[in-house]
């Protein structure tokens, strides 16, 4: 047993025995999408062979944006449409991250609090950048991804934005550059987050369900420089739709306990804790969205409905670093072929037998 899979096989039974008056319905979904997935109950894809014609048949994935098995494809089509529509120049990535003081609130008001947090968080960014004293330009463009763990799998909400180091400006129709080195200030970035958030709460009529202490305190923003667009969005592509932890992090399963691994932050050392299997289930299914939303999420000159065509950005971008910033085409993403286990030749997919498609007793 060294899988998520297998581990919520074998011990769902008794987390809903100890928690069956307080699952949400998501949390049940994610549980049988794990548990089904790469098996019958998800179906059948058929394969040829190109080479020597065999047929192959192998167990379709469950699809779920929260199982560990099945990001790896999403991350690479991601990775592809984003290289398309890179900018060049220099980038930055903005963090904001809520304080410990009202994640429980956040983590009982999953819906609410996500999206406050990220209108909240975006609308800083384009009020900022619009400032003559930092940017100066009105039309940023940026995305943003809500991440909600920590490295231990303990409840951390989060938004990291990649943002590019400028904005346009309608005023002069010109793209205004931010230092190098520089975006925007981290201490002002973080006044005006917690200030929208605080007013997205009393305007849902929630301002009084939160600790007051949470209003006295500095709320985390962070923004490091991380250099090219290619190399942004490269780094950033395996956290889009990774999930709260991988298989390759679970080291066993013994005596009713899981074992995984994980490196403190600045610190490059595998470390390793243990925490009850049920307890592992209940970390893991905290970090579950809720059903429909939108995790990654794009604004001004980078949403897909921009007006501002992107070669006219790139234009613009180049112009106003003295064509010292050279587009560069971005290396094609390389997809994976399955290949036939007998003689290595290329797979064609033929056709899928869906699960209500298999007779009562299953396939074969």
């Amino acid at each position: 047993m060294d899988s998520i899979q297998d581990i919520f096989t074998a011990f769902t039974p008794q987390y809903l025995e100890r928690f069956k008056d307080h699952i949400p319905q998501n949390h049940i979904k994610v549980i049988d999408a794990i548990i089904a997935c790469r098996t019958q109950r998800c179906g059948i894809t058929v394969y040829e062979c190109n080479t020597c014609r065999k047929s192959h048949f192998t167990f379709r994935s469950c699809g779920n944006r929260h199982c560990p098995t099945c990001q790896h494809h999403k991350t690479i089509e991601w990775l592809d449409r984003q290289n398309k529509r890179h900018l060049p120049g220099h980038h930055f990535m903005l963090t904001f991250t809520m304080p410990s003081q009202i994640r429980s609130f956040v983590r009982s008001n999953q819906r609410l609090s996500y999206g406050a947090m990220f209108a909240a968080s975006s609308n800083t960014i384009k009020k900022l950048t619009k400032d003559e004293k930092y940017i100066g330009g009105d039309m940023p463009g940026f995305f943003g991804v809500l991440h909600t763990w920590g490295r231990q799998l303990q409840y951390h909400p989060h938004i990291h934005y990649i943002v590019p180091g400028g904005a346009l400006s309608s005023k002069n129709n010109a793209w205004h550059c931010s230092r190098l080195d520089f975006f925007l200030p981290v201490k002002v970035l973080s006044q005006i987050f917690k200030a929208k958030f605080r007013d997205l709460m009393v305007k849902a009529d929630r301002f009084h369900d939160i600790p007051p202490e949470v209003w006295g305190i500095d709320w985390n923003v962070n923004c490091q420089a991380i250099g090219s667009s290619v190399e942004s969005i490269r780094y950033l592509a395996p956290y889009v739709f990774k999930v709260a932890i991988s298989n390759t992090r679970i080291v066993k399963v013994q005596n009713d306990r899981v074992f995984y691994r994980y490196k403190k932050s600045g610190c490059h050392r595998w470390r390793t804790v243990s925490v009850e299997a049920i307890e592992f289930i209940r970390r893991f299914l905290q970090h579950a969205l809720p059903t429909g939303f939108m995790k990654v999420r794009y604004y001004g000159i980078l949403h897909p409905r921009s007006a501002i065509p992107l070669d006219k950005v790139r234009i613009l971008i180049e112009m106003a670093h003295g064509f010292d910033v050279i587009y560069r085409k971005p290396p094609l993403v390389e997809k994976t072929q399955p290949v036939c286990s007998h003689c290595g030749g290329k797979l064609t997919y033929l056709y899928s037998i869906l699960p209500y498609m298999l007779p009562p007793k299953g396939f074969g």
